[in-house]
């Protein structure tokens, strides 16, 4: 007997008086349509006679594609879209510049599939494309100056774009489990020593109390960093040397 081939999850249907049930009033009083955990296999169409709302939950499903008929929620400030099998963004998502959160995290958008649009989301404030297959991070997000907590966590970058790094209201960013090319000793080292180097341009006396304990405590860590930096590293120890060379002062006062 021939196997037959198989055959793709249904799941969930939603009807429009399921999605009128699902709308959620948020603590400040934002209209959320709550579709989450549902195992919705497709985008709804249902509810783009809700395009209202103020906030889209749409997270843990089996969702593969958002429709270019994103465009419709106009009025979203809000779009969590987690945990999904979405492998595409729209280039209509640019549209909804009301939109303050979008949240990707984990699904199967690689870099080619980053619509350029993303750059028009000028209030976007929170972004999380976390646990994605992102290679390359598009330096047109730099463009996005509302930015304060962006995820880039478990994908595959090598670098971040000086565009992104350097965004003027970041607060966080999560770059964990990427495969960044791993600093050398040697590096390592002389960071540290530029830190030191520019930890102290004032004299302690003008500092007050707190501020000086807490850069004593800052100069403690370093040293135990400088101290523990690998023997290969380290200017050489002449112990055996008793006295200066030639060239040194006669007066030992003065050295």
């Amino acid at each position: 007997m021939a196997k037959g081939k198989a055959k793709s999850p249904k799941g969930k249907k939603v009807t429009l008086k399921v999605a009128k049930n699902s709308i959620k009033i948020t603590f400040d009083g934002r209209r959320r349509l709550d579709l989450s955990k549902m195992g919705i296999t497709t985008f709804p169409k249902c509810i783009l006679k809700l395009a209202d709302v103020d906030e889209l939950d749409l997270s843990r499903n089996m969702i593969k594609k958002i429709p270019d008929s994103i465009e419709k929620f106009q009025n979203l400030r809000w779009l969590d879209l987690h945990s999904n099998q979405i492998e595409k963004l729209p280039e209509t998502i640019g549209t909804l510049q009301n939109l303050f959160y979008l949240n990707i995290c984990n699904n199967k958008l690689t870099s080619k599939n980053l619509p350029v649009e993303l750059n028009q989301l000028k209030n976007l404030r929170t972004l999380n494309l976390g646990l994605n297959q992102i290679d390359n991070i598009p330096t047109t997000l730099g463009s996005l100056k509302e930015l304060q907590d962006v995820g880039f966590f478990d994908n595959y970058l090598t670098t971040i774009p000086n565009s992104v790094a350097k965004l003027p209201k970041l607060k966080k960013m999560n770059v964990k489990r990427n495969p960044f090319p791993q600093p050398t000793e040697e590096e390592l080292f002389i960071d540290n020593i530029k830190r030191l180097e520019a930890l102290y341009l004032v004299d302690e006396k003008d500092l007050c109390g707190p501020c000086l304990k807490k850069c004593q405590k800052e100069r403690d860590k370093l040293n135990k960093l400088k101290n523990t930096v690998p023997a290969s590293l380290r200017k050489p120890n002449f112990s055996s040397l008793m006295t200066p060379n030639s060239t040194a002062k006669d007066n030992q006062a003065e050295w």
